[in-house]
């Protein structure tokens, strides 16, 4: 009899059944856009972050002291000791092996570059060209016998190079946008690498033919006499010479928008040959999908008690992994570069402080809309609940009646507004990151609960006074 009684209640009165289930429909709808969202966006963002490239660098442990200054860090990049590079098959053993995408050592020095043609030597050699020794696209070898793609276009997406990266086996590199146009260098065409070699004891050179050969290479038509030589005027002292290492083909032109484009990208093998470094790197990259920081997070690990380091160890953030790094190669230090970890946790926690506004809004204002309706419902229905209480229903009776019927209303505007949520959250995905988030059975869960929630908290005063009613005013007409 009571099933009964809802089932012909809910039937009746359709259109103010019909305005407060859309009412309650639009509010769980955005509640449900917003959830879905809310649980998707965190890696949404890391996916997004990706292209701003590597979060961790190694440096050897053995280094000079640390000097950072607003998260940069000032220590000279050839300072200091280095790394072997037969360890690094290690970082993909660590507990988050699979959150590693990818990582690139680094060697840096300082070279002469110069075209290849011998009229350019006197005027255009540029003594203190930054050179960067990396992989490309490297196939290093796991443990377990798989092999893993990794290098510096995964590490840093941003360096847009026009033409190719080159090959690591081959002769050939990448320079720098600034670079290649003080040089007139494109693609294709072939650089001379000098390396600078220190004289002890300095040598005197006698520049008396060589401003003679000079003059005659620059100048064919119109040659000069033979300079007469002045020991005080045409010997020079010098204490470095620069020695032909390599001659590589061009394959791209870099813009990073950075330092680099000053620079000259070669193959890892050749940067350590010039560095005197076979087998080893000065600094790593590592790329890492992580989980942004909380105040937790950034506690230090020795401060933790067991149970919380486990906790901490076993969440993807970017200082545990770090951790975990630094565990497995003996002799480095591990650093978070902070502008990309920082700025990843500040986005996703504005994002998700706007969304639950969003949300509480919403549930608000379907709270209201219920309140009103069922208070509209009671007024209405003043006769009938009155002769129910004078057949002999009691108050909780009559008000279990009632809240059965908001419950039942409840669970059709949570549906419909569920389905309805999907549509909202599938559009704004695909236009923030253009991925929908995928339908999730605990977000059905959690609206049905909303959903219920805020029926009886938007009916509970309509209830509480239907509950009260005194029968024999109202059956008077009172």
């Amino acid at each position: 009899m009571f099933f009964r009684l809802i089932a012909d209640n809910f039937t009746r009165r359709p259109r103010r059944k019909f305005l407060t289930a859309a009412a309650l429909s639009l509010g769980m709808a955005v509640a449900t856009a917003a959830l879905s969202v809310s649980l998707d966006v965190g890696d949404r963002l890391s996916e997004e972050f990706k292209s701003l490239g590597a979060n961790l660098v190694v440096t050897p442990e053995a280094d000079s002291l640390p000097l950072e200054i607003g998260g940069v860090d000032f220590r000279p990049a050839n300072s200091g000791a280095y790394l072997p590079e037969s360890d690094l098959p290690k970082i993909k053993s660590i507990f988050w092996h699979n959150n590693v995408i990818a990582f690139a050592p680094i060697v840096e020095s300082r070279v002469a570059v110069e075209a290849s043609d011998p009229r350019g030597l006197h005027e255009r050699l540029e003594p203190n060209t930054p050179l960067i020794g990396t992989w490309s696209q490297r196939q290093v070898s796991m443990p377990d016998g798989t092999s893993f793609e990794t290098g510096i276009e995964k590490t840093n997406p941003w360096w847009h190079v026009r033409g190719r990266w080159f090959y690591d086996s081959a002769q050939e590199c990448v320079i720098g946008t600034n670079l290649g146009k003080r040089k007139g260098l494109k693609v294709g065409d072939t650089v001379s690498i000098f390396k600078r070699r220190l004289l002890v004891p300095p040598e005197k050179v006698d520049l008396t033919d060589l401003k003679a050969a000079l003059a005659k290479i620059f100048k064919p038509k119109a040659s000069p006499p033979n300079p007469t030589p002045d020991p005080a005027k045409t010997e020079v002292e010098v204490n470095e010479e620069f020695v032909l290492h390599d001659e590589l083909v061009v394959t791209g032109i870099l813009s990073s928008g950075d330092a680099e484009d000053d620079a000259i990208i070669v193959p890892m093998q050749i940067a350590q040959n010039i560095t005197n470094k076979p087998g080893q790197y000065r600094k790593l990259y590592v790329s890492a999908l992580t989980k942004p920081e909380d105040d937790f997070a950034r506690r230090d690990p020795k401060t933790m008690k067991p149970d919380e380091l486990e906790r901490w160890s076993c969440s993807p953030y970017v200082s545990s992994i770090a951790y975990s790094i630094k565990q497995i190669l003996p002799g480095s230090d591990v650093r978070v570069i902070r502008r990309v970890a920082d700025g990843e946790g500040k986005i996703l926690t504005r994002v998700r402080t706007l969304l639950w506004l969003v949300t509480f809004a919403s549930l608000l204002a379907a709270a209201l809309a219920v309140g009103a309706s069922s208070a509209a419902s009671v007024i209405e229905r003043r006769t009938e609940i009155g002769l129910m209480k004078a057949l002999g229903a009691g108050s909780g009776t009559v008000g279990w009646l009632l809240a059965a019927e908001q419950l039942l209303l409840a669970f059709v505007g949570g549906c419909a507004g569920y389905a309805l949520g999907l549509l909202l959250a599938r559009f704004l995905g695909t236009k923030i990151f253009g991925v929908p988030p995928a339908p999730s059975l605990l977000v059905l869960g959690v609206i049905l609960v909303l959903a219920a929630a805020v029926t009886l908290l938007g009916s509970a005063l309509p209830l509480r006074r239907a509950a009260r009613f005194d029968p024999a005013p109202i059956l008077r007409g009172e």
